[in-house]
């Protein structure tokens, strides 16, 4: 069957300013395409090549490097083109904003520490927010393609929100400002899929 790069919700410009149309042209056409081609490759003539993502992601043997890095980046990514919107529909309420006000206290302290765990993430990563076994909400960070769908990574749960602090997701736009990403891609979140996410699970 294989995986195919998932199609934007809007076009390459919509995000303008708070993210170019350039870097996103590059970063779905050629970084996002890049993981899901690499990734069809990782699992032809496998048992994986009929696997949901999810299922070999929790299945995953770490030390399988081409799956590791391209099944995470394919995953990663589709979260994240998914959370954005260029539209005005990202006011948090409902369960959700309960949810994150019940584990975090507030949405100011939620959004600071995720935004605490984007920026200190060392090199390239992610943030994430995940649901966690217990239905508690979590933030936390990891490096390269990995999320906490993963075995062993030290950061666990059901993501439903995740940011990419990789350079090539603001650099044309940023360069080593990588808070100013952060503080606009927390603008663009639409908040309407998170609590979708969040109800899914």
């Amino acid at each position: 069957m294989g995986f195919k790069l998932p199609e934007l919700n809007f076009s390459y410009d919509a995000l303008e300013p708070a993210i170019d149309a350039r870097t996103m042209e590059i970063h779905h056409s050629k970084h996002h395409n890049g993981y899901t081609n690499n990734l069809n490759n990782a699992i032809q003539g496998t048992d994986l090549d009929s696997a949901s993502i999810e299922t070999i992601l929790v299945d995953l043997d770490m030390n399988n490097k081409a799956l590791r890095n391209n099944a995470g980046g394919y995953y990663n990514h589709k979260l994240f083109w998914n959370v954005m919107s260029p539209v005005d529909s990202k006011e948090l309420s409902g369960s959700l904003l309960d949810a994150i006000n019940d584990s975090f206290g507030s949405f100011d302290t939620f959004k600071e520490q995720f935004s605490k765990a984007a920026a200190t993430q060392f090199g390239s990563g992610w943030a994430w927010l995940c649901v966690m076994p217990n239905g508690k909400l979590d933030v936390c960070a990891t490096a390269n393609q990995d999320n906490p769908l993963m075995p062993s990574i030290g950061c666990v749960g059901t993501p439903i929100l995740g940011v990419d602090v990789w350079e090539h997701a603001y650099y044309l736009n940023y360069q080593n400002r990588r808070v100013d990403y952060i503080s606009a891609f927390i603008d663009l979140i639409n908040w309407k899929v998170v609590e979708d996410n969040y109800l899914a699970i």
